[in-house]
């Protein structure tokens, strides 16, 4: 464990620094998961929508990652919207109504036969991120009633975000993959996680994957072997949280300090296009939610 702290440090540090060949390098690929509860319970609550983006440069994909650290870049941006139950009469003791929005970098590489990813987010929060004042315009131009629960949302600041993630594939036949994780994070949010993705299916097996934040969905960034076809994926974890700048100690809402996710999804690709949809089970994250709730993410790719 040791000797992978220090190999996180290094990676940190070399992909901060960028390397000299950085003139070489040319993108990669591009990933993105949109993630909305309306595409899964239908009830616009909690972790309600949010949409990651992720850009990779490198000098080149093999279908397996470098072994040194910062040869490969991801550059990462994301929005995230959590609401109450309900926007305009919440119980008195939900969570606040939080906006974030998110700019990193991270690079993934193979330590070990392990693959690895670790980077680092700025996270802004609250009216400065803009996201409040969007969601009012797009009730405005629906015809919804306007989100009373922005005027109590979480205030404006900035958290650096560290992120670390180890895991390692294991082939189960020739049709399927096994590839536990842990991972830590240390900033908006403070946790380690353990779990486990299996794929069902050889799609997929050589693109270069990224984890989204909210489901727990891995989706394609870089494009390995250009094969047509169907994998089906099912995953889960488990995750410790000691703090949150979502769940302020001095709420109504108090931190629960378990969380789990369980998810399912099936991946298709195309002559032109790719699919992927996934619904995810999310636990309670504070005591007083009633109960869990299931998020939907959609990957949309078409090629003209």
């Amino acid at each position: 464990m040791l000797n992978f702290v220090k190999t996180l440090v290094i990676a940190a540090s070399l992909a901060a620094a960028v390397p000299a060949q950085a003139e070489d390098r040319v993108t990669l690929g591009w990933g993105r998961m949109f993630s909305n509860d309306a595409l899964g319970d239908q009830k616009d609550r909690w972790r309600t929508g949010g949409y990651q983006v992720s850009r990779i440069r490198g000098y080149s994909w093999d279908g397996s990652l470098p072994t040194t650290p910062g040869e490969i870049l991801e550059f990462r941006a994301s929005a995230q919207i959590v609401a109450p139950e309900d926007l305009i009469s919440p119980p008195p003791q939900d969570r606040r109504y939080a906006a974030m929005l998110s700019f990193g970098m991270h690079t993934q590489f193979d330590w070990r036969g392990n693959d690895v990813s670790v980077g680092a987010d700025l996270v802004f929060t609250g009216p400065q991120t803009g996201i409040s004042n969007f969601q009012k315009w797009i009730h405005n131009m629906v015809g919804l009633e306007e989100p009373t629960v922005i005027d109590q949302q979480i205030g404006n600041g900035i958290y650096p975000t560290f992120e670390a993630e180890l895991g390692r594939k294991f082939a189960l036949g020739n049709r399927a993959e096994l590839r536990p994780f842990v991972q830590a994070q240390a900033g908006v949010e403070s946790f380690v996680r353990i779990g486990g993705d299996l794929v069902i299916g050889t799609l997929g097996r050589d693109d270069l994957m990224v984890r989204d934040t909210t489901t727990g969905q891995r989706y394609r960034a870089v494009q390995g072997t250009q094969n047509q076809g169907v994998s089906f994926i099912l995953g889960g974890d488990m995750a410790r949280v000691f703090d949150s700048a979502l769940l302020p100690s001095n709420g109504d809402a108090t931190l629960t300090e378990d969380r789990s996710r369980l998810r399912a999804g099936v991946h298709w690709q195309g002559e032109k296009a790719s699919l992927f949809y996934g619904v995810s089970y999310l636990s309670k994250e504070f005591d007083q939610q009633p109960e869990g709730q299931l998020v939907g993410g959609l990957n949309l790719n078409l090629k003209f």
